[in-house]
């Protein structure tokens, strides 16, 4: 048996330890591959569908698919210090420079007005993510609620064990930006953070905290846990602003 013939064995043989083996079976029948890392395996995109996403293009005319970028069918889990999942435990502090500061709860949080939208995610680690289906709050919204002072030219996302990540406040007020709760329908897998998380789609995706705990609003930029190590400060994936 030759290297790449013995590869292609024991790539079927992890597989085939996945959870539900007919669907890698459906993953094979319709061109696409599974590519397994650190103990964890994600779907790749058909090339046919690579090839067509670096060609779709945005209505601005920049590509779908920002340069750099590979295409993959769902989100992979990409670690981080778990907080507490249970929306029981959820509490999530608006604060600041704010008139009215807010601790919602997680019945907070589904009582307010709910926002479904599907867009893409896009990852330094260069993956995409095309039509994920997101259910949350627009942070907008918790703006509006708290009454951001025009003082506020920043937003901090605050998650657990201390993680932060810094948005420019006029980007984080965009309507695509949301306190998510939901994805493609169902609460949120352990590994995106539930049960609450930012989305912040139109830049990469570690600036989506998991497990948040508040959003601070304030005069000043304040470099996050990703910032201060060396990744860029703004993270547009079209400039591909990876590191600082």
């Amino acid at each position: 048996m030759n290297n790449q013939q013995e590869t292609v064995r024991l790539t079927l043989r992890s597989v085939s330890q996945l959870p539900d083996r007919r669907q890698f079976l459906h993953w094979a029948a319709t061109g696409a591959i599974m590519i397994a890392l650190g103990g964890c395996a994600y779907e790749v995109a058909p090339e046919v569908d690579q090839r067509r996403a670096e060609n779709e293009k945005l209505p601005d005319g920049t590509t779908r698919l920002p340069p750099g970028q590979h295409l993959i069918r769902a989100l992979k889990p990409m670690g981080g210090e778990e907080g507490d999942p249970s929306p029981s435990g959820f509490r999530l502090k608006v604060h600041g420079e704010v008139k009215t500061e807010l601790e919602l709860t997680f019945a907070d949080l589904l009582a307010l007005p709910q926002t479904e939208q599907t867009c893409d995610v896009h990852c330094v680690t260069k993956w995409s993510v095309f039509d994920s289906r997101w259910t949350g709050v627009r942070l907008a919204e918790l703006a509006e609620r708290a009454g951001v002072k025009s003082t506020a030219k920043h937003v901090v996302f605050e998650a657990a064990h201390g993680y932060t990540a810094n948005v420019r406040l006029e980007e984080a007020l965009r309507p695509t930006v949301l306190i998510a709760h939901r994805l493609n329908g169902e609460p949120l897998a352990p590994a995106n953070g539930p049960p609450a998380r930012s989305l912040v789609p139109h830049l990469y995706f570690w600036k989506s905290a998991k497990w948040i705990t508040g959003i601070r609003f304030q005069a000043a930029d304040e470099p996050g846990y990703w910032e201060t190590r060396g990744y860029h400060n703004h993270a547009d994936p079209w400039k591909e602003e990876r590191y600082g």
